[in-house]
């Protein structure tokens, strides 16, 4: 793997240009006035591949496009399934960011554009990996698929009925999925578990206008304050969510699991200060890594209602909105949890309003076993990679279509992130470390080779 290196190295100012030129274009799959880009940024990377030696082509979808690629000439290999985005997250607030968000800047070591690392810069390193090896070897040491959406920031909409569709085309024996973080600088991990997902939207509405605070304020039923109500009600002052029949598909951590992650490199203060919170909450009689890992949660996303320009206007508003999300563990199912919020939601409301609970999109939790020779190899190559032996971790976030690798082509799936915890996904000033990017290429590239001789 030494010559592997060595042109990896050589090359390393190219492909930090080329990375740049894919994060100038801004793929944002939500905005409707985006989608000329994010479809741009899927031919972006469909001649990427081609570029590289892989067949690539662009399938069209009722939404976004979703990128195909295969190398099949390992006869007698393993077959790998390359996952990963090109669509990216709002970058709103703008006026947080140091640096536009779609003007990639190095500032301290550190990549500084929406989609860094979430997850362009993730994904351009399996790219890399097969340009590597048909550079240096003339082919790769095992058969390669890519499927590479525009859609995963919306809940990847399209993306399973086009697995069902490709099932034949799509058969592996693995997945790589590069979309989670390291444990921490210097500390790469491998993710085997993920929390789910389920995504809902609540609106109260009372009066059929907005009505006069000082005429009409006592009489009438105020949606803000019923809505931040329903809330309220929704946790208990442990943390612990109080939905009737929230926690009864939990699945317990295991004793191992619990004795393996206290041995972790990890600090409470340091979690702390890294997110910029006060002090650190979540449910009683849990450790930070068991809450973030292997525990359930309900949180509001967003809330708005009635005046929010400046100055004062005293309003009784006709309505207020609340976006909410609940993070899954198995062996929860987002049908089930919303079923439970939306009837939690409808026992707490009053008759004074009328609410409306919108389910929007989720995903399943899923956990890997990590005796497969595809993780394996994964460790060996983040090993090598990053000069530090990876350890198992859990992931705090949800890859819905994890899942349904695991359901419609029964395959596993093998997480090895390159980014860090503090990378600042989906928020401004979103960074990349150089460090993680220039592991990553590393580690994507090594991983094929450990995976040819599992």
């Amino acid at each position: 793997m030494k010559d592997l290196r060595t042109w990896l190295d050589a090359n390393a100012e190219r492909h930090l240009g080329e990375l740049f030129d894919l994060l100038r274009i801004p793929s944002v799959s939500t905005d409707p006035n985006h989608a000329g880009d994010v479809r741009r940024a899927g031919e972006w990377v469909r001649d990427k591949l081609a570029a590289a030696g892989v067949h690539a082509e662009l399938h069209d979808t009722p939404g976004h496009p979703i990128v195909y690629g295969e190398w099949l000439g390992a006869e007698g290999a393993p077959t790998v399934l390359v996952y990963g985005h090109y669509d990216v997250q709002p970058p709103d607030p703008l006026d947080e960011w140091v640096t536009g968000p779609f003007e990639p800047t190095v500032r301290e070591g550190r990549i500084y554009a929406r989609g860094a690392t979430d997850d362009k810069g993730q994904m351009y390193a399996h790219l890399v990996a097969a340009e590597a090896h048909m550079a240096v070897n003339g082919r790769l040491p095992v058969n390669v698929k890519y499927v590479i959406e525009g859609e995963e920031e919306v809940g990847s909409k399209n993306l399973e009925n086009y697995i069902r569709a490709n099932k034949e085309r799509l058969k592996a024996d693995v997945v790589v999925i590069s979309d989670t973080s390291m444990f921490a600088p210097g500390v790469p991990a491998i993710v085997y578990g993920l929390r789910g997902l389920s995504y809902f939207e609540m609106t109260v509405e009372g009066p059929t206008h907005d009505l006069h605070s000082g005429l009409y304020g006592g009489t009438v039923a105020n949606p803000i304050n019923v809505l931040c109500d329903i809330i309220s009600a929704l946790k208990d002052d442990d943390g612990h969510i109080t939905v009737p029949g929230f926690y009864d598909d939990v699945r317990d951590l295991t004793q191992e699991e619990r004795d393996a992650w206290k041995l972790l490199p990890h600090s409470d203060e340091v979690w702390r200060a890294s997110c910029g919170a006060e002090t650190l909450t979540g449910e009683a009689g849990f450790s930070t890594l068991e809450r973030r890992w292997g525990r359930p949660t309900l949180d509001c996303n967003g809330i708005w209602g009635g005046f929010t320009g400046e100055g004062a206007k005293t309003v009784l508003p006709a309505k207020a909105t609340a976006k909410f999300s609940c993070r899954l563990v198995p062996d929860q199912t987002p049908e089930k949890i919303e079923d439970l919020m939306e009837a939690a939601v409808s026992k707490l409301a009053p008759d004074s309003v009328r609410v409306t609970f919108r389910r929007m999109h989720g995903g399943r939790p899923v956990v890997v076993d990590t005796t497969h020779p595809a993780v394996g190899a994964a460790r060996a190559a983040l090993t090598d990679a990053f000069g530090a032996e990876a350890v198992f971790i859990r992931g705090g976030g949800s890859i819905p279509v994890v899942a349904d690798f695991s359901t419609i082509l029964e395959i596993p799936s093998v997480l090895m992130g390159f980014g860090l915890p503090d990378d600042r996904l989906h928020s401004p000033n979103e960074k990349y470390d150089l460090a993680c990017f220039h592991g990553g290429l590393l580690g994507a590239t090594f991983f094929l080779s450990h995976y040819g001789k599992a």
